[in-house]
């Protein structure tokens, strides 16, 4: 008789009746075990409940079964029978369990509770924890969404390059890509200078920042694209809310201005909560329970009102007058700090907020020039508990205005000829968004540490794993 194929714990637990052979493979939670019975919770990660397996003493490797510690990975076979215990609906009775990996007394997730500082110390063992499991989960799905929302709405998904030679921020946080050696003096030129042309794509090259310019070039040809991807910034930041290496969503749209642009961000911000809410029940449940109390009334909030929009000159005059005691200064042509981006939306307005109309001296050389010549078209969405979640601008499509920017940011136009070749040939208005994915995972999840939304975090001075 031939094993029957293996079925997910969520399905098994989804089943809508009794089932007289099915087999899961998992890994053991707890045992324990009566005079004639042994009673295992098994989870494999499907979800986020455990399935009860019902051990008689009666299997052949009944002893083997009572010496199953917590970690150890088992395959099981038999009924799935409606459980006798309260709190499940299913359990399975068991007529073979092969145990597959035993785990020694070593094992560090033992039932009990651990710090998020602890768990990362295990990063590789952590995803086993509901925590972490349910918040993996979440990011999955809300990957799906991420997808699901743009091509709904006619979007083309594009890919950019990892690797680059623009610096699309201007900010020099970069991690250079190289094959040469440093330290090889033959590799340099008569100045002491590293001759880049000696190495592998013949100029410096970098990690990429964000895949906005490709995606322009792309929107410029396809009118609506977006990129999903990973980004990297060598920023020295040892805060909650940065990491090294994070993936972005970049939507880039022709014909579009800012406020196309500002209604289209709002509209994804939404959209993500209340497919998260609609679809991982279980997870936010637990989010709510143990992360953040006030998450679900928060995320609903979110979801059921309209966006305050000020501008950057409006948010300043407000956060003077707050009378907050703020660590860092509040003057017009400084950029809003966290604690400004929070106040705004936590304590002020008390939802989130869209800032626009920003200073050009604080903002990248891309973004379009306001007839007043001294705002550009830039906006930033904020959110309670974590501030900016997103980063946009209306683009700078006038040939003559793009490359006054770039020499007022000391940028040669020349490295950037193909880029201004768009607004020589057929030019239009164009605009788009950064929404960083993994603090969109911390406003959803509750989580605030952003090493806890990444399986395996990039942080300064942390690439273990």
């Amino acid at each position: 008789m031939t094993e029957p194929s293996p079925t997910s714990i969520r399905d098994a637990l989804q089943g809508t009746a009794p089932t007289g052979a099915i087999q899961v493979q998992g890994w053991v939670r707890t045992r324990r075990d009566s005079k004639d019975f042994s009673f295992i919770e098994v989870n494999d990660g499907s979800s986020l409940r455990n399935l009860q397996i019902i051990a008689k003493s009666s299997l052949p490797n009944y002893a083997a079964v009572q010496r199953l510690t917590t970690g150890a990975s088992i395959s099981v076979t038999g009924a799935l029978v409606a459980s006798q215990g309260k709190g499940q609906k299913w359990e399975l009775v068991a007529d073979n369990i092969d145990i597959v990996g035993t785990a020694d007394d070593s094992y560090p997730l033992q039932k009990k509770g651990h710090t998020p500082e602890f768990l990362r110390e295990i990063a590789h063992l952590r995803p086993r924890s509901n925590l972490f499991s349910s918040i993996f989960r979440v990011r999955s799905r809300l990957a799906f969404a991420v997808h699901q929302f743009f091509q709904e709405r006619g979007f083309v998904f594009i890919h950019t390059p990892i690797i680059t030679s623009s610096d699309c921020e201007g900010a020099g946080e970069l991690f250079r890509v190289t094959t040469l050696d440093p330290a090889a003096a033959e590799l340099r030129t008569t100045d002491g200078e590293i001759d880049y042309t000696k190495d592998f794509f013949a100029r410096p090259t970098y990690l990429t920042v964000s895949g906005q310019l490709e995606a322009e070039a792309l929107a410029l040809a396809l009118s609506k694209v977006y990129t999903f991807g990973p980004t990297f910034r060598a920023e020295n930041s040892n805060t909650s809310r940065h990491a090294s290496e994070f993936w972005m969503i970049e939507p880039e749209m022709a014909f579009c201005d800012l406020n196309g642009n500002m209604d289209l961000a709002e509209e994804f911000v939404k959209y993500l909560i209340a497919d998260a809410r609609k679809d991982c029940p279980d997870e936010m449940e637990l989010f709510a329970k143990f992360v953040d109390k006030e998450l679900l009334a928060r995320l609903d909030f979110v979801v059921e009102r309209p966006f305050q929009r000020i501008t950057y000159s409006v948010a300043i005059d407000l956060l003077r007058k707050s009378g907050e005691k703020f660590e860092f200064p509040i003057d017009y042509g400084l950029n809003l700090q966290s604690e400004h981006e929070r106040w705004l939306t936590e304590k002020h307005f008390k939802c989130p907020v869209t800032v626009f109309n920003f200073p050009k001296e604080i903002k990248p050389f891309y973004m379009r020039l306001n007839e007043d010549g001294k705002t550009v078209a830039a906006m930033d969405l904020l959110v309670p508990g974590i501030g900016e979640i997103v980063g946009g601008s209306q683009r700078e499509e006038r040939l003559k205005m793009l490359e006054e920017n770039m020499r007022r940011h000391k940028m040669d136009p020349a490295d950037y000829k193909w880029y201004l070749d768009l607004r020589r040939y057929g030019t239009a208005p164009h605009s788009g968004f950064g929404l960083g994915f993994e603090r969109m995972l911390m406003f959803i999840t509750g989580v605030p540490n952003i090493r806890d939304v990444i399986p395996f975090a990039r942080t300064p001075g942390s690439a273990e794993f």
